[in-house]
């Protein structure tokens, strides 16, 4: 750690694109490391985390010590081990797959815990991991935490709740070292009593319309226009993290209201017919697609399979007054990523990296209360 850098360290594992660490630096954390083996997802985050230690790596092959030595950390320095695990394997809206071998990274992300002693840890996964079916295999995961430690009940999150304009709901673990974290419940970790709602045509609001020839990266840059004033667009266009940010994203936002990710989608003409048809709310019956009900929320947008899977392309929401399908830049939107957040130029790989994030709205409000402690 750089000797003038006080803020305390965090390490996210199976980091994504993002959105825990942009929520950790938000709440005051330096994101010290990262673990992605996704090569595209592991570039973009080092694109919004330049300063960040990238690790490429299986997290099943690596140790604790390994980790705190690319974080440039000795052990006890440690403030807190975040991280997703894939949860594909616990899914309810795929098929549940007990055997699926990614079930075994939810184990070895407190296997780590305990050879990292941090502060706290903090796990995200899929409702379905709350299942019966897995009480065994968490309680088995769980028991290499240290005995040290208070646990909290594992408990769900709306994003909507949140400030985010989508309903996507999580399940959280958090725990951490008494000696070195105040007490903590679960209550604390509610929203804010000041939370304002975000609907769909407020988190779209300054977006223009998409061409469907739009397909080039270069064709992706578009300006945004004005915003209001408020929470949930202080964190659209500022709030930007000492050493987070695509330096070119954010100059060019700030200077000419430049914003990527306006990617079309070239729709037949019978299609778009359908969805022009469409009322709010209605699920299109040959896309199997709902149109977003501009006074509602987003469902929550899925990432489609990797390469192990086929490569599947994500069935995406109809934008809730064009008829087509939304751009990555609209769902991030409503993810509640900021328009300076840069994600893969590609549909297909953005559309993952969206897909599988926890909105940064959650992770900044749950983080905040563990640096607070």
């Amino acid at each position: 750690m750089p000797k003038s850098d006080t803020r305390p360290s965090v390490i996210d594992l199976f980091s994504g694109v993002g959105g825990l660490s942009l929520g950790a630096a938000r709440a005051g954390f330096r994101v010290a490391a990262s673990v992605e083996l996704d090569a595209i997802a592991s570039k973009s985050h080092h694109e919004n985390f330049p300063k960040t230690a990238h690790l490429q790596q299986d997290v099943g092959t690596l140790s604790g010590k390994a980790l705190l030595e690319a974080a440039g950390l000795r052990k006890g320095q440690l403030d807190g081990l975040i991280g997703g695990p894939p949860c594909q394997g616990f899914s309810l809206i795929g098929r549940q797959r007990d055997a699926d071998p990614r079930n075994d990274l939810f184990g070895h992300f407190f296997r780590l815990v305990a050879e990292t002693r941090p502060a706290f840890y903090l796990a995200e996964n899929v409702p379905g991991i709350l299942g019966t079916r897995y009480e065994d295999f968490i309680e088995r995961a769980m028991s290499a935490i240290p005995k040290s430690y208070s646990r909290i009940a594992p408990f769900k999150v709306r994003a909507n709740l949140y400030g985010a304009a989508t309903t996507r709901t999580r399940v959280f673990f958090i725990g951490y070292d008494p000696d070195r974290i105040d007490p903590l419940s679960r209550e604390n970790f509610d929203p804010s009593n000041d939370t304002k709602q975000t609907f769909v045509r407020d988190a779209l609001k300054g977006l223009r319309d998409v061409e469907p020839h739009w397909q080039s990266e270069a064709e992706s840059w578009r300006t945004v226009g004005e915003l209001p004033k408020s929470h949930f667009w202080d964190r659209v266009t500022n709030k930007v993290p000492r050493e987070v940010g695509h330096p070119d994203a954010l100059n060019l936002l700030k200077k000419k209201r430049l914003v990527s990710g306006f990617l079309g989608t070239a729709h037949a003409p019978e299609t778009v017919e359908r969805f022009d048809a469409l009322r709010p709310g209605e699920i299109d019956r040959v896309y199997r697609s709902p149109r977003l009900d501009p006074a509602g929320f987003c469902p929550t947008l899925r990432a489609g399979t990797g390469p192990d899977r086929g490569s599947y392309q994500a069935v995406r929401p109809i934008h809730p007054k064009a008829p087509r399908v939304i751009s990555p830049r609209e769902a991030a939107r409503l993810q509640g990523f900021p328009d300076w957040f840069v994600f893969n130029p590609t549909k297909w790989h953005s559309f993952r990296q969206i897909g599988n994030s926890v909105s940064p709205l959650i992770a900044e409000r749950l983080l905040e209360k563990l640096a607070s402690s």
